[in-house]
């Protein structure tokens, strides 16, 4: 096997994986914005949500995409670990099409298929068609590379020192060995099997053999959804050990089955002489039977995974840290669209409720200054501001992959709502110093004062309550409803700033209090603003 063939060989695995991923990158932008209410219809039961998963993964010709997904999904709650559990056993059985594909010689007619796709990617105006055809490209790729690389391997045939590997493969704990090893490199089990498939082809490997790398194979693909784990929290690593338990009991297994049987005589007979579908057999009936027989123990397999990796208490209770958002892993995925909507809505719902909590406070200590409780909303405003620059950052970092037109519209509406909410954590901010203020004066507001005081941040929590993610096709209602709040705390204001000169012309109170109420009745007329720009800017989302 000479230098051309070892880049034919490099080449034709960097055309599979290109495809795949174009496949991955195609679907993704065709309905990573509608796969939330996909996966939530769809895995209602153990049946449905092996069938997504088998679905899903035949599409994009790859099991590691698809629980890479779901590790990102558990860990931003769009998805139960439970419900994860049927959707890996079915993408583990859509992961065997690829081989079964490559054993029907699809092959021969795929650079057609590269050919329609990138046309139409070349002359379509239409965003969708352009998607659909970025996979029907992907597809055509994804086998002329691996028509290459059977092509690559053709010389070994010939190598005396790959014929010796060949025959030390025979041990079961060797092939399942390299086998493993070798897919965790190239984190991909489609593309593993399908170079076991083209090795095969050539007749350098017998099915009594391949059979125990294709075990190791199933094994190896786990890495991929192991790293995208790190860094995230505990439930998406219970995803990556219930994927592990699944390959490493089916691999168990049949390797018994092997031993004690003539298991790998019945696939042999199934198609005499083509040992490319023998092993594209082996991998279907390996995924089918393990899937079958661990169905009944899916919620088992849960709770084992929850004993194996036991929630640590100092995981909630860590301050200064993004919850649901994680940095680590691939930063463009199938799902990725839905995944990284979901984790800014639920950090930012973060920021809304941090600010929501100092205003109420801060009219608290208004009241009756507390120094502990003015530390404590200090501490908040940090945060929401640490929040703030970590959401915006990640934001900014999303804005540079290619995305659906609504997904990029939605992750740069959120851009515009944590600005909002930063500058309404800083009134919040206000209305706590001036509590400072008014106990180093020793001054303190009339009764009259505080109730007028009462009303305004009353109107304000109610505001904050309307910007609550509404619904879909509910933004303009909200937007109505906070509108007339704000309306509603402007004319308040102004109202009260009329009532309040009225006391300072009859000496009812001091001048100094008279200004520092003047800019309390400002902050929360400007948080009232801020509020209705968030309510405008979910009704953009929409649109």
């Amino acid at each position: 096997m000479g230098i051309k063939d070892i880049l034919a060989l490099f080449g034709g695995l960097a055309l599979f994986l290109y495809g795949m991923q174009m496949m991955s990158n195609g679907l993704e932008a065709a309905a990573g914005n509608k796969m939330k209410a996909i996966l939530e219809k769809l895995t209602s039961n153990r049946l449905k949500g092996v069938l997504v998963g088998a679905g899903i993964t035949a599409a994009i010709q790859s099991s590691s995409a698809t629980t890479v997904m779901l590790v990102g999904f558990v860990n931003s709650k769009l998805m139960t670990l439970n419900q994860a559990v049927w959707v890996i056993m079915g993408a583990n059985i859509g992961t065997t099409i690829t081989g079964q594909l490559i054993a029907l010689d699809i092959g021969v007619i795929a650079p057609m298929f590269a050919f329609l796709g990138v046309a139409v990617m070349m002359f379509s105006k239409n965003e969708k068609t352009h998607h659909i055809s970025s996979i029907v490209a992907g597809l055509g790729i994804l086998f002329m590379g691996m028509k290459m690389m059977s092509g690559a391997m053709e010389p070994l045939q010939d190598s005396q020192a790959f014929i010796h590997f060949m025959t030390t493969v025979q041990n079961p704990l060797v092939g399942i060995v390299v086998g493993a090893v070798f897919t965790a490199v190239i984190q991909s089990s489609s593309a593993s099997v399908g170079i076991l498939q083209a090795l095969a082809a050539t007749g350098m490997i017998p099915l009594s053999s391949a059979v125990y790398i294709l075990f190791g194979q199933n094994i190896g693909t786990c890495i991929t959804a192991v790293l995208a784990s790190i860094g995230m929290k505990v439930n998406a690593k219970r995803t990556t050990v219930i994927h592990l338990m699944f390959n490493i009991f089916g691999s168990l297994l049949f390797t018994v089955i092997c031993m004690v049987t003539p298991f790998v005589s019945w696939m042999e007979a199934l198609t005499p002489g083509n040992s490319v579908s023998q092993i594209a057999n082996v991998h279907t009936a390996f995924n089918i039977i393990t899937t079958l027989l661990l169905l009944p123990f899916g919620k088992y397999m849960a709770t084992i995974a929850t004993k194996i990796l036991p929630e640590k208490p100092e995981e909630e209770e860590e301050e200064f840290r993004l919850k649901y958002i994680s940095k680590s892993g691939p930063a463009y995925s199938i799902g990725q669209g839905a995944l990284a909507i979901s984790q800014v809505e639920k950090e930012v719902g973060r920021m809304l409720d941090f600010v929501e909590k100092n205003i109420a406070h801060a009219y608290d200590i208004l009241l009756k200054f507390d120094e502990k409780g003015l530390k404590k909303i200090k501490e908040r405003e940090v945060y929401v501001d640490y929040l703030n620059n970590e959401i915006s950052g990640y934001i900014v970092s999303l804005m540079s992959n290619e995305r659906s037109t609504q997904d990029s519209h939605q992750i740069n509406g959120y851009y515009v709502i944590t600005s909002n909410l930063e500058r309404i954590g800083d009134h919040a901010m206000n209305l706590a110093e001036y509590a400072r203020d008014l106990k180093k004066w020793d001054m303190d507001f009339s009764d009259t004062s505080k109730e007028e005081l009462q009303v305004m941040k009353d109107q304000c929590l109610e505001a904050l309550h309307m910007i609550i993610k509404p619904e879909r096709g509910q933004a303009a209602a909200a937007y109505e409803k906070a509108a007339a709040i704000e309306q509603k705390i402007d004319d308040t204001k102004d109202k009260y700033f009329k009532k309040q000169l009225q006391r300072l012309k009859k000496g009812k109170c001091k001048p100094q209090t008279g200004v520092v109420f003047t800019e309390i009745l400002t902050d929360f007329e400007r948080i009232g603003d801020h509020v209705k720009n968030i309510a405008g800017q979910y009704v953009e989302m929409e649109n």
